[in-house]
């Protein structure tokens, strides 16, 4: 039985990128891909190729740079608030969620002066603040595009002078954005770029090597990273390598427009199901929900074993709702098909017959 994998991450991939990847495992270059040399001139083509396709497939100009670290996003919240840091020594963020949640811990700790100027925790991140009251006397403002756990996304990005800040792990690739709205993007790999091991930085190169911030390990400065092409250290060969054939899948079929088409496809079919199935309920703002991560709960409990004893038996993995918010998620990152999709929406839509 075909799996229809609608976990929350790491994420779904082409299958044509699983084959490839495996070949290479066995044979890349007449070593392992695992145990080739990252300073080989074959591996430094990947890195080349990974970091340039990541440019094309969003239009970055040279004013930017483009790395594969590592750490995640999680350590991302410290390396954009130690980055970022100037002469105010203050930043302005916007609270939608747990990973914003972090983000605001972490440049606390490393000596940001933290202003939350708009949170959505009083209904448990169920919407985005709107109508923003942006801090100008701040370095930077930084917010979370997507929010996995409670499944909003902004819709439009804040709007400031001051240079704008960006976890987009869990949405980047999948929408057409405007990279030069930005000074630093950061981005987990393992949403709709590849698997866990790498976290994407682009980071426009005149704020490089200008933080006031009297604590800078080497590593956690974009700086030296960008000076040395991404391969300060060893980089995480795997996962970049995976990236890179990812990113010429998505480039050979359409490039981000068309996924962004088939993205908003694939909500609209599941929400349409939520918003006319009397025993499923969304639970974010309509106007704020996620195309990537989709909350519902039932409207009886009782029927929860039921339920999950249908989804499971089509062959559905990764659906059950994260313990902030309960219920259901349905993670659907780029490489996730609409047919996938619609054998959901028939479980549900047999579900509400059966119980109509």
């Amino acid at each position: 039985m075909k799996k229809h994998n609608f976990g929350a991450g790491p994420c779904i991939l082409p299958q044509d990128v699983f084959k490839k990847a495996s070949d290479a495992v066995l044979d890349f270059n007449g070593l392992s891909i695992l145990e080739v040399s990252h300073r080989s001139k074959d591996y430094e083509a990947v890195m080349h190729d990974a970091r340039e396709l990541v440019k094309k497939a969003l239009n970055i100009s040279d004013d930017y740079e483009v790395l594969y670290l590592q750490g995640g996003a999680t350590l991302g919240f410290t390396i954009a608030a130690l980055n970022m840091m100037r002469s105010t020594k203050k930043a302005g963020y916007i609270n939608t969620g747990t990973w914003a949640s972090g983000a605001i811990k972490e440049a606390k700790k490393v000596g940001v002066d933290v202003n939350v100027f708009a949170s959505s925790e009083d209904k448990n991140f169920s919407y985005i603040p709107k109508n923003l009251q942006i801090p100008t006397d701040a370095d930077y403002i930084h917010f979370t595009s997507n929010n996995t756990i409670f499944g909003t996304q902004f819709k439009d990005f804040p709007k400031t002078d001051l240079p704008l800040v960006c976890d987009m792990s869990s949405d980047i690739f999948s929408k057409e954005i405007n990279v030069s709205d930005f000074d630093l993007i950061y981005a987990g790999a393992q949403k709709n770029l590849g698997p866990a091991g790498a976290t994407l930085y682009i980071v426009k190169k005149e704020v490089l090597g200008k933080s006031t911030s009297a604590f800078m390990p080497s590593y956690l400065d974009l700086k030296v990273h960008a000076e040395k092409d991404s391969m300060f250290n060893t980089p995480p060969v795997f996962s970049v390598y995976v990236a890179m054939l990812n990113l010429q899948d998505l480039m050979a079929n359409g490039g981000v427009s068309k996924m962004a088409l088939k993205n908003q496809a694939k909500a609209k079919m599941i929400y349409s199901e939520i918003d006319s199935n009397p025993l499923f309920k969304g639970t974010a703002a309509v106007e704020d929900r996620s195309e990537m991560n989709v909350n519902f709960l039932l409207t009886n409990e009782a029927l929860k074993d039921e339920f999950d004893a249908a989804w499971k038996a089509a062959g559905i993995i990764g659906l059950n709702g994260h313990r902030s918010v309960g219920g259901y998620r349905a993670s659907m990152y780029n490489a996730l098909e609409l047919d996938s999709v619609q054998v959901l929406v028939d479980v549900m839509n047999d579900f509400s017959k059966k119980h109509g």
